[in-house]
């Protein structure tokens, strides 16, 4: 079996628990995850947290990932939207029944622009405006949602916000072929939950 890989794609003022913690996890997962910058390779999350990422964009070759990972923040989400070369990523991907598309927060705005949620189960942060972007989609909320608020169409991918970035990480490594028991269970997921439920 192939190795599997994602591209986590950075653009200044991201969110960093959900562009980080996806990274962690899909590492920890064993699965190949580069953060790809949209511009310079030292990019600052929202919350002025400084990352070096692996690639620039104009370095990757989109062609040898598997997933392409949208973390939301602002203006990072907004970056991701205005950037062709994501668009362009995302409907390349999105036009492959082996490759997939996720997006998270605020950045499902970039996945309306491409015009590929349409039609589709999709999910963001919970602002009307995000909504609005997506009304040509089928919009999932809360009370809609599977228990660990993911929305799955197919091959693209979306979540809510930063408390929803794990289980939303989890999610993509198991897309990917991983088992993501171990970590969950490693990682006190699992046991929040039952004590959540208590």
């Amino acid at each position: 079996m192939t190795e599997k890989k994602a591209a986590v794609l950075l653009a200044e003022g991201f969110e960093e628990i959900e562009a980080l913690t996806v990274v962690d996890v899909l590492r920890r997962a064993g699965i190949i995850c580069d953060m790809i910058a949209l511009g310079n390779k030292n990019v600052t999350g929202s919350h002025g947290i400084a990352v070096s990422a692996d690639l620039c964009m104009d370095e990757a070759d989109r062609n040898t990932y598997d997933m392409v990972i949208l973390p939301g923040g602002q203006p990072g989400s907004t970056h991701l939207r205005d950037s062709e070369q994501v668009i362009a990523w995302i409907r390349a991907f999105d036009a492959q029944d082996d490759k997939y598309v996720a997006a998270i927060c605020a950045a499902p705005m970039a996945v309306a622009a491409s015009g590929i949620a349409a039609g589709r189960k999709v999910t963001s942060f919970p602002q009307d405006f995000l909504r609005e972007l997506l009304r040509d989609a089928e919009y999932i909320d809360d009370n809609e949602l599977l228990e660990e608020m993911v929305a799955v169409d197919g091959n693209l991918i979306t979540s809510r916000g930063p408390a929803t970035a794990l289980p939303f990480a989890f999610r993509l490594a198991e897309i990917l072929g991983k088992d993501s028991t171990p970590l969950r269970q490693a990682m006190q997921y699992d046991a929040l939950k039952e004590v959540m439920k208590k």
